[in-house]
């Protein structure tokens, strides 16, 4: 490889890496900006729940609708179309002045995120000469989102304090998507070649396909139970750590407890920051499968700590489980994908995102129900959390005992990375 590729490849990387730091600072502050959202068009819970949910459906719908195109238009130009997508979406929120157009935005903003991390997962595989490399550079991509997840509620917290409305968070994310566009557009990415077999072959019916595909429905349930799991931290646990009947945090007995709790979420997201880059490190030197068995029994246990201890444990076992989730999504995401040859890799990653969106989704839904169901008591949607990290757990368990992908990856390793 000349030192000119090395360098190209490098760029393209970090571009990479920008991107997901670009629409995690936009996607991971929608809990601060729905509390605005709600004073601003005087609406309930249920409805400002709609940024949320809107937003991950669009990427769900995107990522299994439109997965394919990475594969049968090519990475850059796929890149280059949700990136623009997702700008337009964010300029528009300087002229949205009703709730229901803002709704359409995030909608939007979700189907044109689902294209380009489609594409940039895709073009992982193709920057990635093996598959341990793959899952050290998916792990990379994630903990630069993971960064995007601490920025943007400080971003959106800087602007409240300051008087500005917060759709400058999102004017701010549109200017940066704006100059990756640009750039993507004027760098020479690695040639994008399908195999002649497959040309006219890329299409929706090939992510239908993977339904009956036993490793990309297995990493997709696996995706599905880790993410419904995650939303649960960062979308009930401040609701959980409140005082019985109160708003506040007056039932804490230190300061420090009370600090601790106002801020749980974003020592959440930071934890789980520093985990993916050091998960970068550990998925070179250690077997996946255990590490991912042994964090998702620790994360089983985090939860079912916070739940019998009640909210003083969880006040410190819930926003722990971050350096134990850090290095689990990535991972499975990579190796879901690395299960399949390179032209398959945007239809694959589209399917997985769909089941990533949807646990996003439906998983802090079904908290709220079944908390509801109970007086409103968050503990009982945690109970339903608990049960998600547990089939996890014994999920990643079996893969770790049976070993069941070891064959495909091997497979997949000497075919399409050249390994011996």
């Amino acid at each position: 490889m000349t030192q000119t590729n090395t360098h190209n490849l490098t760029l393209i990387r970090w571009l990479t890496y920008l991107m997901f730091m670009m629409f995690a600072m936009t996607s991971d502050s929608v809990g601060e900006i729905i509390k605005e959202v709600k004073i601003e068009f005087d609406i309930n819970n249920t409805q400002a729940s709609l940024m949320h949910t809107l937003f991950m459906v669009g990427i769900a719908i995107s990522g299994l609708f439109l997965g394919f195109l990475a594969d049968k238009f090519g990475r850059k130009q796929t890149i280059i179309l949700g990136l623009g997508g997702f700008a337009l979406s964010c300029y528009l929120f300087l002229i949205g002045d009703t709730f229901h157009f803002i709704l359409a935005l995030i909608t939007l903003s979700g189907l044109s995120v689902g294209v380009f991390k489609t594409a940039a997962l895709a073009l992982i595989g193709d920057i990635s000469r093996s598959t341990k490399e793959h899952t050290g550079t998916m792990n990379g991509a994630e903990a630069f989102f993971g960064v995007g997840a601490i920025i943007g509620p400080l971003i959106v917290a800087y602007l409240i304090h300051n008087g500005a409305p917060w759709i400058w968070l999102y004017v701010l994310a549109g200017i940066l998507c704006t100059l990756l566009m640009l750039l993507a557009w004027k760098v020479n990415y690695p040639a994008y070649q399908k195999p002649a077999a497959t040309n006219n072959k890329s299409s929706f019916s090939n992510s239908l396909k993977l339904l009956k595909d036993p490793y990309a429905m297995g990493f997709s349930i696996a995706a599905f139970l880790y993410v419904a799991a995650e939303s649960a931290i960062y979308v009930w646990m401040p609701t959980y750590l409140l005082c019985d009947g109160t708003t506040d945090y007056s039932c804490y007995s230190s300061d420090s407890a009370k600090t601790l709790a106002i801020y749980s979420v974003s020592i959440f997201f930071a934890l789980r920051a520093l985990g993916r880059f050091v998960g970068i490190w550990m998925m070179q030197h250690f077997n996946w499968s255990m590490v991912l068995m042994l964090f998702s029994f620790v994360i089983a246990i985090c939860f079912i700590a916070g739940i019998v201890g009640g909210r003083e444990i969880a006040l410190f076992t819930f926003p722990l489980t971050g350096i134990f989730m850090s290095v689990i999504y990535p991972t499975i995401n990579s190796k879901g994908i690395s299960c399949f040859a390179k032209h398959e890799h945007g239809t694959v990653a589209g399917f997985i995102l769909f089941f990533t969106a949807l646990g996003a989704a439906v998983g802090p839904l079904v908290m709220g129900i079944v908390s509801d169901m109970y007086g409103g008591d968050a503990q009982y949607g945690f109970i339903v959390a608990t049960i998600f990290t547990s089939i996890l757990f014994v999920g990643m368990l079996l893969n770790y005992l049976f070993n069941p992908t070891e064959k495909q990856l091997a497979k997949i390793e000497k075919s399409q990375y050249g390994a011996a």
